[in-house]
């Protein structure tokens, strides 16, 4: 889909509610592909979580503060989605990943997650997705081992408990928790 600001698309992971436009969702998560410097979308009362995932990274300007330079080494980092924002790309083009949600309504946590052996992960928040940036991430699943490659994502609501394995090798993921501020 287009960005609001129609600088450029978006895929949408998952929105909730369901088929809630730009300005009606209450919370977001999705990746963009930036191809050029330019300012960001204004999300009025939503809080803004970025992580670049591909490319050497970006250089962002927020309300006219000191420039915040992200890679994909970088951790999420954090911004409201009300104020001025613009970027400037490193070298190239950069894909990265954006949680919003609504101020006052919902709030997140994103983490990023290396996986070198298997490893348990539990949390506890109303939703809880799980997004892939390796061929074979293993996932004990319902039903068995369920594989994830990059970019496959996986959806918990409520409490859970899992564990991740790397089918051969490292692996590395993002872990976006998403809770209700009315619960």
């Amino acid at each position: 889909m287009p960005w609001k600001n129609g600088g450029g698309e978006t895929t949408e992971i998952i929105a909730f509610p369901e088929g809630a436009d730009l300005d009606e969702f209450e919370w977001r998560i999705s990746m963009a592909r930036v191809a050029m410097d330019g300012p960001f979308s204004r999300f009025p009362d939503v809080e803004r979580t970025l992580c670049v995932i591909e490319g050497e990274g970006l250089a962002l300007t927020i309300a006219g503060k000191p420039e915040v330079v992200l890679a994909g080494v970088s951790a999420p980092f954090g911004f409201p989605g009300d104020v001025a924002v613009t970027s400037r790309l490193l070298k190239g083009p950069i894909t990265d990943l954006n949680v919003m949600t609504r101020r006052g309504r919902w709030s997140h946590k994103v983490t990023r997650l290396f996986v070198d052996r298997p490893h348990k992960i539990a949390h506890e928040a109303d939703v809880t997705l799980l997004l892939s940036r390796s061929q074979g991430l293993m996932i004990a699943g319902k039903n068995g081992p369920e594989k994830l490659d990059t970019d496959d994502a996986a959806l918990f609501e409520g409490t859970f408990d899992t564990r991740l394995e790397p089918a051969s090798g490292d692996a590395s993921a993002y872990l976006v928790e998403l809770r209700s501020e009315g619960s």
